[in-house]
Formats: C-alpha cells, sequence, structure tokens
C-alpha cells in the first residue's frame, strides 16, 4: 500500500506530484520526451508504478522515486564462479 502525503500548505500537491502521459514521464525518467516508447516498453515488461486515467498513462514523482530507490536498493545478485 503506498503512503499519501500530505502539505499542509499546498492544496493542489497531487496535481504538483502529477505526471500526465508518456512523455511527461519519460521527461522525468530519461530527461528527454523522445523516450516515450521506452515507457511503454517498460510499462510492459516491468513493474513501472503507472496509472491510467482514461487512456492517457499517468504516474506521480514521488512513486517513481520510491520506485527508483526499491530498485538500486534490490541489487543485482552477485555472480559467483
Amino acid at each position: 500500500m503506498i503512503d499519501t502525503v500530505t502539505h499542509d500548505n499546498d492544496k493542489n500537491c497531487f496535481s504538483n506530484d502529477l505526471l500526465k502521459g508518456a512523455d511527461a514521464i519519460a521527461s522525468f525518467i530519461f530527461g528527454e520526451n523522445g523516450k516515450r516508447r521506452q515507457v511503454y516498453h517498460l510499462v510492459e515488461t516491468s513493474r513501472l508504478p503507472i496509472f491510467r486515467l482514461g487512456s492517457t498513462l499517468c504516474a506521480r514523482r514521488s512513486v517513481l522515486l520510491r520506485w527508483i530507490v526499491d530498485q538500486e536498493n534490490r541489487g543485482w545478485p552477485s555472480v559467483r564462479n
């Protein structure tokens, strides 16, 4: 279950945290809009934390950052010879 973040000073915090569309998600993750197909690939092949509003892919910046940290902490299994 995902924790909800509350901000007393910012009534529009969800809209500020929201990324709408594959281009916005690609820009946030990869630093450029041209990677939208890579976002679709990640959606299909990994557990990229997205949701849909109608047919539009959406994600929350805070959730993506937490997911990235979790991926980094998972690490790769070490190879033993």
